[in-house]
């Protein structure tokens, strides 16, 4: 039996719009809250080292704005984890990070880093946080995963939708299998499992139906698909695709 599914938007490239310029206009806060009112179940946002979108009074607005959840994503550093510990949001997602990269490529590496991320994860779980794990889908990922004290883990499916939108049909019928046996996998270890990544109107069917998946957190679409929409519709659309996949 399938469980509820629900919907993260990430509010990140709110903040790019408004970086591009310069000023405070348009509010991160002001779109999260336009998401929460359009039926969104949390907020992801993601503060980089180099604050490239979301800045640290993005952060403070939301942990005061928000009535929904928080799902701060981050970087697995000690300055990264002294702002979480301070502002203890409901959800903490590690995630790999690179200076150079556009947007976050790759899942982290747990297995090659199981004793740090075991001693980084510790005190955040004490402090009240549920430790999501940002991770491709690899059995060996999400057993390590499970060791190092995260309660749940998020499936990397980028590779899916690039392979979608290459024409690689075969391709993403291959990396869409090895999700759903990771999203299996991950479930039988008694880790909650997500998933997100690059998904738009046009690949999320498959993942949505996925009966083991809890939640999808998706931004950059939904941010661009906003331009032509507005955001409460562009939301409401993808709750639609969300729901009919479970049918």
């Amino acid at each position: 039996m399938s469980i509820e599914q629900r919907l993260g938007v990430n509010i990140d490239h709110v903040a790019t719009l408004r970086n591009a310029r310069g000023g405070a206009y348009p509010d991160p806060l002001r779109a999260a809250l336009m998401a929460e009112a359009a039926g969104a179940d949390g907020i992801t946002a993601h503060l980089r080292e180099d604050r490239r979108h979301i800045r640290d009074a993005d952060i403070d607005a939301l942990i005061g704005g928000l009535r929904i959840p928080l799902n701060f994503e981050m970087a697995a550093t000690a300055e990264m984890q002294a702002i979480a510990l301070r502002h203890k949001p409901h959800a903490v997602c590690l995630v790999p990070e690179k200076r150079a990269e556009r947007t976050t490529e790759g899942g982290l590496d747990v297995v090659a880093d199981q004793d740090r991320l075991r001693d980084f994860i510790a005190p955040l779980v004490e402090a009240g946080c549920r430790v999501s794990l940002f991770v491709a889908a690899e059995e060996q990922q999400l057993q390590a995963s499970a060791e190092v004290g995260a309660a749940v883990v998020e499936l990397h499916t980028g590779a899916y939708c690039d392979l979608h939108a290459a024409g690689n049909h075969p391709g993403a019928d291959e990396e869409l299998a090895r999700i759903t046996r990771s999203a299996r996998f991950a479930a039988e270890l008694g880790l909650e499992v997500h998933a997100g990544h690059g998904l738009s109107y046009e690949t999320v069917s498959p993942i949505a139906a996925l009966p083991e998946v809890a939640e999808l957190n998706i931004g950059h679409f939904l941010i661009g698909e906003s331009v032509f929409l507005g955001l409460g519709p562009a939301i409401s659309e993808m709750r639609r695709l969300m729901q009919n996949a479970r049918r």
